[in-house]
Order: structure tokens, then C-alpha cells, then sequence
């Protein structure tokens, strides 16, 4: 059970809603404990156990480490964190039988976000409770956001502080509502935008990447590319949706990439919270730029070789990863030595490279990978006749998604929701948006979101 399915939208949530909110708010950390807890065990009952002994784990050493603050004691942590994780990746690559956790990457990253903190002095005591909390959060266990312990540790609704302030009727109801937006407008890119675009994907696969003209394989990439946003996307925002419904800040884990102006700017803007945890717990402690200029190139290949590793073990996911990595290299030390060509290299590398290096990401066959670049770069003849005016077919039943998804893409539109998101029109818009999903939804199966398994 995902957000998107109609079962939690319109029970499990408001029943969640009305309890938590009617118990005081000493009694909100346990009852948000137990919904977080039966919101992953009806989604991964045979693993869960998987994660609770992993919390008792962790739990135990960040007492040890914190009576201790031994390097030592934070170093046997973080590998015991890593072995787990990759224990389940590799596994899962080469036997059926093993199969990863849903969100397990993002409960690890969270663990050893915690153990540093704490190793550093940021976080001031060791609660089970809120450490439980801190890593089952259910709006971010299966997917993400990644999120820092301050963020529980500084907004639970059951601390000491602001309890008066927070228990107002008026605030709680603000909260849901501005929450309620957030979940609707990312349901709609969701359901709307992303599973639709997902079934042209689909499509491409079926009559064979070697039958594509070069329009409708590059259409192909812009339709993954809108695809992969919006179910990223949308998911975050519903998950920061109800993030903020519960009484949490919102978290942004998108902020316009494709506005921006080079790569290495994009990758700060498409899932900021993860990028800024390999910055933070990978970059910065290998010795970040300050070590001269192939201490940091080095660094920067750590970093992404761990990225593609993160996604999977395929060779696409490194050659998608060392890819991205040498053309940020080349951004930061070549052409950034000339800001106007760089002005306009940027712009090209962001909106004609990324839908590239995404079908790279998307296709997991190496020789189907070939076949698709051939059809995008038909520089040598693969000798397979093929329709030209296939893009045609494909336009006229998928160019009112493809419309949505580039309108949507375009950065003034998120400041104009920002804007105005309590004006009354805009409210009827997202009104709207909700029930043109939850009728999608109501005569479809729906796609999972594509980030389930990482």
C-alpha cells in the first residue's frame, strides 16, 4: 500500500489524522511510532523484523558512542550499516530469493546520519523512542525524503516546547490543509503525468528499440525523462504532504531541475536530500575541494561510483553514474574557465544530455542500451526498416501528458504556486487535480513508484 493507493487517501490517512491528533500530545510520539510501524508492515510484512533489529542495533552502539565518542565505535557503525545494505543489493542482483527491504537504502542513510550527528555532537541524548521514530517515519520510509534527525528532533509535536501553540485548533488545521495541497498536486503528477508517460515508455519496449525511428527515440527519452520526474517528484511531494499534515516543516526534495543552468546545478536540485547526504557523510569527509584539484576529481568519481552502485549493480547504472561524473568534472574544471560559452553549454548539457544519460538509467540490457543510442544517434545503419512517421501515432495519444509534464517542468510555474497556492482559484485547480486522479485511479491498477526498491 502506497500513497497512491485509494484505500490509505481516503482511510487509513483520516483515521491516522483524527487519532493522532485526539490523543495529547505525549501520547502522539508512540501513536505515530505504531502508525509508521502498520504503515510498513502492510507494505513489507516478511521484512520488517529486518529493520527493527537494525534499530536495536543501532541503538546500542549510538549508546556506546555516545558514552564513548570513539572514532573507533562510529567506524564499526557505519560498516555494519553498509554491510546490511549491501548484503541485500548484492544478494538481490544474484539470487531470487533475497529481495531488498522496501526503502532500505534510505533507513540505512538515515542510521548513519544519526551515528555521525551524534559523533559530532549534534545530537544532545539518546532516545529510542525518537531514534524509532526518526528512521520508521512512514511518509519517509519506502522512498524517501531523507531527512536529518533535527527534523524530528526539533518539531515533534509531543516535546515540552510549543506545545500550547501547536495544539491550536487553527494551526492543526492550517498544517492539514497546506499539507493536503502538497499531496494533491503531487498525486496528480503521479497518477496523471508519470504512469501515464510510464505506459508510452512501455510501449517503446514492446514493438523493439531496433523498429524506432530517431524522432520517436528521442520523443522516447523526453517521455522517460517527464516520467521519472513526476513519479519522483510527485511522490516527494505527497511525502512531504503528509510530512506536514502531521505538524513536520515541509521538505523540498525537488526544486525545478530542469531550470537549471549546468549539470552540476541540476544534480543540487533533483533529490537535494540525497545529494546532500553523499555531500555531507561522502564529499566532505574524504576531503571535499580543499585538497587541491585531483583530490577533489577524485572525490567527485567516489561519490558517483557510489551512486551508481546505490541504484544497482548493472553495468548502466555506472556507466550512467561515471558519465554524469565526467561531465561535471568538465563543467567545473574546463568550461567553467568561460562563463559565456558556459551560459549556453549549460543550458544544452541540462535539457538535451539529461534525457540522454536517462535512458541510459532507464535501459539495463547492454545491447538494448546500444540499440536505443543507435536509433538517437543513427550514425551507423542497424539495416531494420522502420516507420518514420511513427512519432505521429505516439503524439496523437500521448501529447496532452507530454504537454502537462513540460508546462509543469517550467520553474515560474512552482513560483506561481507558491504564490498564490491560497488563492481561491488555485485552490479549485488543485481540487480539481485531485479528483481527475482519484477517478484515474478508481479504473486503473496504477503504477508502483520507481523508487520502491532502492
Amino acid at each position: 500500500m502506497t500513497f497512491s493507493d485509494l484505500n490509505f487517501i481516503f482511510r487509513l490517512l483520516p483515521i491516522f489524522l483524527i487519532i493522532y491528533y485526539c490523543v495529547t500530545p505525549t501520547f502522539r510520539k508512540w501513536v505515530l511510532l505504531l502508525g509508521s510501524l502498520g504503515f510498513y508492515y502492510l507494505n513489507e510484512p516478511r521484512l520488517i523484523l529486518v529493520l527493527l533489529i537494525m534499530n536495536l542495533i543501532n541503538w546500542l552502539f549510538a549508546l556506546l558512542l555516545k558514552k564513548t565518542n570513539s572514532s573507533v565505535i562510529l567506524a564499526i557503525t557505519i560498516l555494519l550499516n553498509v554491510s546490511t545494505l549491501a548484503f541485500y543489493k548484492v544478494g538481490a542482483s544474484y539470487a531470487k530469493d533475497i529481495i531488498v527491504p522496501l526503502g532500505l537504502s534510505y533507513y540505512i542513510f538515515k542510521m548513519i546520519s544519526y551515528q555521525v550527528d551524534l559523533y559530532k555532537g549534534k545530537i544532545e541524548s539518546v532516545s529510542i523512542i525518537g531514534m524509532m521514530n526518526y528512521f520508521f517515519l512512514f511518509p519517509q520510509i519506502i522512498a524517501g525524503p531523507i531527512s536529518r534527525y533535527e527534523y524530528i528532533q526539533d518539531n515533534m509535536m509531543w516535546l515540552p516546547q510549543g506545545v500550547k501553540d501547536r495544539s491550536s485548533i487553527f494551526l492543526v488545521l492550517h498544517q492539514i490543509e497546506d499539507g493536503l495541497k502538497y499531496f494533491c498536486c503531487g498525486l496528480f503528477m503521479k497518477i496523471i503525468i508519470a504512469d501515464h508517460l510510464a505506459v508510452f515508455w512501455s510501449d517503446l519496449k514492446v514493438i523493439g528499440y531496433e523498429s524506432l525511428s530517431t524522432p520517436l527515440a528521442w520523443l522516447g527519452a523526453y517521455a522517460y525523462t517527464l516520467n521519472l520526474f513526476f513519479d519522483f517528484w510527485g511522490y516527494s511531494l505527497m511525502a512531504a504532504g503528509v510530512g506536514v499534515m502531521l505538524g513536520f516543516p515541509f521538505i523540498q526534495n525537488f526544486n525545478q531541475p530542469y531550470g537549471a543552468n549546468s549539470i552540476s546545478e541540476f544534480y543540487r536540485r533533483w533529490h537535494s536530500t540525497l545529494g546532500f547526504w553523499f555531500r555531507d557523510y561522502v564529499y566532505f569527509p574524504l576531503g571535499g575541494n580543499r585538497k587541491g584539484k585531483f583530490k577533489s576529481i577524485f572525490n567527485l568519481i567516489v561519490v558517483w561510483l557510489l551512486t551508481g552502485a546505490w541504484h544497482g549493480l548493472t553495468p548502466n547504472f555506472f556507466i550512467w553514474s561515471m558519465g554524469i561524473c565526467l561531465i561535471i568534472i568538465f563543467e567545473k574544471f574546463i568550461l567553467g574557465r568561460f562563463p559565456k560559452i558556459f551560459a549556453v553549454l549549460g543550458r544544452v548539457n541540462v535539457l538535451v544530455i539529461i534525457p540522454v544519460t536517462w535512458v541510459i538509467f532507464a535501459i539495463h540490457s547492454t545491447d538494448n542500451l546500444v540499440l536505443y543510442l543507435l536509433r538517437m544517434f543513427p550514425f551507423i545503419d542497424i539495416s531494420v526498416a522502420v516507420n518514420r512517421q511513427d512519432i505521429f501515432y505516439y503524439l496523437r495519444d500521448y501529447w496532452a501528458y507530454l504537454l502537462l509534464g513540460l508546462i509543469l517542468a517550467i520553474p515560474c510555474v512552482s513560483g506561481f504556486y507558491k504564490r498564490h497556492k491560497d488563492n481561491l482559484f488555485v485552490v479549485l485547480i488543485i481540487f480539481a487535480m485531485f479528483w481527475i486522479s482519484i477517478f484515474s485511479l478508481s479504473n486503473s491498477a496504477g503504477n508502483p513508484f520507481m523508487y520502491l526498491r532502492f
